[in-house]
């Protein structure tokens, strides 16, 4: 805005400085001289506000000034409602890497990943080796003992049986080798179990989003440690209190707080309440700007119902003395005259005015709050 009133300012500072070149003052009374005849045209060729809040503005300005204008069309234009959304992560393209058990947290292949890090899935992030009591490592430890002891009698058994075969049936050596493949098997699970680790492996490719593991970290079972989103594939959940437009939207824009507008494809809408309101699911069509999940997003929904009204960019809406709506109309060759509109979100980009203009009117789509600056 600051930039737009020097660059008028500094029109105006060049009519007034043209017009004192070739100042003579005239002896003649009552009689104007060059200069002054000079400095009128000069200062007409400089835009300025008329009595009636109407500006004169010069075509060499407006090509200065980069204005530009196009001819109203009124058109049946979707209607459209504003809902509160907040970004959040695709179940496909993402997920949580949490710990089964409770454990001591280890670094994987390539230590712990950090906030931004591209991961693989299948990748391995993170170990977690499990953590017990004394007495609950006591009590594994006597069972590995016990199971150990009877695996070797069972070996001595079936040693015996096979010197004996032919003479004793073989059933009894099949019994045999059966119990000795069973001790077998529990004593390397309970063996495994005193010093085995937990590999915490990457659901889905993505980045790290939220990290909250650091070596030698004692966790709980179900803990959340890692948290994994792709960039490109994120969603818009918005908040409908009308059960109603659920039913009736077709498409929608997104507006960030700051960055570009998002384009929004409509998935569907719950058919359950949550906190008085019905959440709708809008999946974001790429290329995605940034975005960070939960950051929050207006949502602009067009639905199936449509009104009669003129589509004009958002930039054509200014903001008249009285803080009303309004819209620069070029009415004349070098006559702008300001008209107080009623408008409507129509997207990201442009808003629907309903009230205000007429079919022809030439309205100007780029440079209005550069008029607004004439004074």
């Amino acid at each position: 805005m600051r930039g737009l009133t020097t660059l008028v300012a500094a029109l105006l500072v060049a009519a007034q400085a043209a017009a004192h070149e070739g100042e003579d003052h005239s002896k003649e009374a009552g009689k104007p001289g060059p200069a002054l005849r000079t400095a009128t045209v000069n200062a007409a060729e400089a835009p300025q506000r008329l009595a009636d809040g109407s500006l004169f503005v010069p075509k060499a300005a407006q090509r200065q000034l980069r204005i530009r204008t196009s001819v109203g069309t009124v058109g049946d234009l979707a209607q459209t409602v504003e809902l509160i959304g907040r970004v959040v992560t695709d179940p496909n393209a993402g997920g949580h890497v949490q710990s089964s058990q409770a454990g001591r947290v280890e670094g994987g292949p390539r230590g712990l990943p950090t906030l931004g890090q591209k991961v693989a899935k299948g990748e391995v992030l993170a170990y977690v080796r499990p953590v017990a009591s004394s007495i609950e490592r006591g009590n594994q430890q006597a069972a590995l003992a016990e199971l150990r002891a009877n695996r070797a009698l069972a070996e001595k058994k079936l040693a015996r049986l096979q010197a004996l075969e032919g003479t004793v049936p073989q059933k009894e050596i099949d019994t045999a080798k059966a119990d000795l493949q069973s001790l077998t098997e529990r004593s390397a699970a309970v063996g495994a179990s005193l010093a085995n680790r937990e590999p915490l492996v990457a659901p889905v490719s993505g980045v790290i989003s939220a990290a909250a593991a650091m070596n030698g970290q004692v966790v709980e079972a179900r803990e959340v440690l890692f948290e994994i989103i792709d960039p490109q594939r994120l969603m818009v959940e918005a908040l409908a209190y009308d059960p109603a437009i659920v039913a009736t939207l077709a498409g929608a824009s997104g507006i960030p707080h700051y960055g570009p507008a998002l384009q929004l494809a409509l998935i569907g809408g719950a058919q359950q309440m949550r906190e008085q309101a019905l959440p709708v699911l809008f999946r974001i069509t790429p290329p995605l700007p940034p975005l960070a999940v939960g950051q929050p997003v207006k949502v602009v929904a067009q639905t199936r119902q449509t009104l009669k009204g003129i589509a004009v960019p958002l930039a054509a809406i200014v903001k008249d003395g009285a803080g009303d709506s309004a819209v620069w109309v070029h009415d004349a060759p070098e006559h702008f005259v300001s008209k107080k509109v009623r408008a409507r979100q129509l997207d990201g980009a442009n808003v629907a005015v309903t009230e205000g203009l007429s079919a022809g009117d030439r309205i100007v789509t780029e440079g209005a709050a550069v008029l607004s600056q004439v004074r």
